[in-house]
């Protein structure tokens, strides 16, 4: 097999819900995802996600809340492409306090999403700010999606 590219679109707004863009009719210059298929496996690379309903509205007002809306919107799509969050290998964090507290609050939901034998390596950052108001982190994932997937993991039928 040809390695293969494919843009994974699970939002149906051309303008991914950004304002600056909607409001001027501009389609947004990226995917949900990069789907890479090979002979052996899929790699998944998906755009940061950020803390926001289907609506496009930020949700949640604790870091501990809008990392888990975070983790839902990566769940689904990884799932949309037959995968699961224990195939996440990589995660890139960001966000816009990084005192004890918060910190904490990523890590206890994270733990949640991630089990022990799961975890995927991991760089967090503080940033001055997240595209959409009054969001406070912004996670994007890559992940191997084997092709046979072993009994029990949902995965690539």
């Amino acid at each position: 097999m040809a390695v293969r590219r494919v843009n994974v679109n699970v939002t149906a707004s051309e303008s991914k819900q950004i304002g600056a863009l909607a409001e001027k009719g501009v389609a947004a210059a990226f995917c949900d995802a990069v789907r890479i298929e090979t002979a052996d496996a899929v790699f998944l690379s998906v755009s940061g996600q950020t803390p926001i309903d289907d609506e496009g509205r930020t949700v949640g007002t604790t870091m501990a809340e809008q990392t888990c809306r975070v983790l839902e919107r990566l769940r689904r799509i990884v799932e949309h492409e037959g995968g699961a969050m224990g195939h996440i290998v990589r995660v890139r964090v960001y966000v816009t306090d990084i005192s004890p507290e918060a910190l904490r609050q990523v890590h206890v939901v994270r733990n949640e999403y991630f089990p022990p034998d799961a975890r995927p390596a991991s760089t967090l950052v503080q940033v001055s700010g997240i595209i959409r108001p009054g969001a406070m982190i912004e996670i994007d994932a890559d992940a191997v999606i084997p092709w046979q997937v072993t009994a029990g993991e949902t995965g690539i039928r």
